[in-house]
């Protein structure tokens, strides 16, 4: 069989075959191929003429290419063939499936396939997922090209190799690229939010459960607060507690917040005692306050210890924080006094955070406003404001991230519901 030129599925779809004697025996309505192997195979065309469809085995074509495609056996001589129940179709079950585009963070549509010979088969080689592929489809190809060149904006082939896609499946609702969950954790969590967003409703818990729990985590305060419900609701609920756990209380706070409250309780319940008794404190403050803004996550210590045992402490509990610019000198919970990391590093060793800390600070009361809160951090120049209770005992902090969410909300700022 000879296959001559690039071929695309588009490009024969519709096309007549021809016996050696030139008569048409029908016309190409779809390819069949089968899956098992790295690449998959051309199998058989499926032709169809005076509205019947017969299956044409691969075995008996001679040549195939998007101009001329014909078969070894006359008209009258080919075997009456069908293909089998589970045989899967390019056309039926391959085009217009969705598939992750991981170079560009996105999911996009199947708008054509590109075939290659190698060693007298035909194997499935790249998907086109670009304009060019949607336009083949549509047969204006050669006039989409010449007008996007005409205004210097020339059309470019999007192609997807197959080499990245998983084997094929006999009951095929999608394509999935088979990236690695190594390459998934290299995306930004916005970008693995956008294109869980982009998925059909009834894959996103599908993909996202694919995901490492640190990505997950951080992918999942991303997304809408109604396709974080979904996702939640879907999930396992013991691997659900497990990817919140590893959230910063204040953003799983705002997770749990949109659950029902049995839902709630349940993933609360599943958590670790700590980081369960951390969001369960956070739910209890109003959205629009200062405790609904602040984390509980900070660093503290006890202002007689040393600048350097401090700094050695510092290495192994700032791992588990998302972010900190401040440390804390706490006795019984009551705030004394505050060193920035940076004042740290280049203090004496030697001296002790009650002789290198702040005494005079700026804070903020739990139930103050955000108007509140902004100012102070604008007039101040502060990377981060501490909240207090009537007793001056630290509850949490504010971070600058937060009040720039204010101005500039992601898509998971939602209100908190008391529970």
């Amino acid at each position: 069989m000879s296959l001559i030129g690039e071929v695309f599925v588009a490009d024969v779809l519709g096309k007549p075959v021809l016996d050696p004697a030139g008569e048409e025996i029908g016309r190409v309505r779809d390819i069949a191929v089968e899956g098992g192997g790295k690449l998959p195979r051309a199998v058989g065309l499926i032709i169809e003429r005076n509205k019947a469809q017969s299956f044409l085995p691969w075995e008996e074509l001679n040549i195939f290419n998007k101009r001329i495609i014909s078969c070894r056996s006359l008209c009258s001589e080919l075997p009456d063939q069908q293909l089998a129940a589970d045989g899967l179709l390019i056309a039926k079950d391959i085009l217009d499936k969705q598939i992750v585009d991981i170079n560009g963070a996105k999911v996009v549509r199947v708008n054509d396939i590109k075939l290659t010979d190698e060693g007298g088969s035909v194997y499935l080689t790249a998907v086109d997922v670009g304009m060019r592929g949607l336009l083949r489809r549509l047969g204006f190809e050669k006039r989409g090209d010449a007008f996007f060149r005409a205004i210097r904006h020339p059309l470019r082939h999007q192609l997807i190799p197959w080499t990245v896609i998983q084997p094929l499946e006999s009951k095929l609702d999608k394509l999935t690229l088979s990236v690695s969950r190594d390459a998934m954790s290299d995306l930004h969590p916005a970008d693995i939010a956008q294109i869980i967003s982009d998925l059909a409703p009834d894959e996103r818990t599908e993909f996202f459960e694919k995901l490492d729990l640190e990505t997950a985590a951080e992918a999942l305060h991303e997304l809408e607060p109604e396709v974080q419900a979904d996702i939640i609701n879907d999930m396992d609920k013991e691997q659900a507690a497990d990817v919140i756990e590893r959230m910063p209380p204040d953003e799983a706070a705002d997770v749990i917040a949109d659950l029902s409250a049995e839902k709630a309780q349940e993933i609360l319940g599943l958590m670790e005692h700590e980081e369960a008794q951390d969001v369960h404190e956070l739910l209890h403050h109003e959205d629009d306050t200062a405790g609904g803004l602040m984390t509980n996550e900070f660093l503290s210590y006890a202002p007689e210890m040393t600048v350097g045992e401090i700094i050695r402490r510092f290495r192994q509990d700032a791992v588990e924080l998302e972010a900190f610019h401040y440390m804390y000198a706490l006795r019984d919970e009551k705030l004394l006094g505050v060193i920035s990391l940076r004042e740290a590093i280049m203090e004496d060793p030697e001296k002790t955070l009650a002789e290198a800390m702040h005494t005079k600070m700026i804070t903020v009361r739990a139930d103050s406003g955000h108007d509140i809160v902004a100012e102070l951090i604008s007039k101040y120049n502060l990377l981060a404001l501490p909240v207090v209770d009537d007793d001056g005992c630290l509850l949490g902090v504010i971070t600058v991230d937060d009040v720039v969410d204010l101005l500039l909300p992601p898509a998971s700022r939602k209100r908190r519901r008391k529970m």
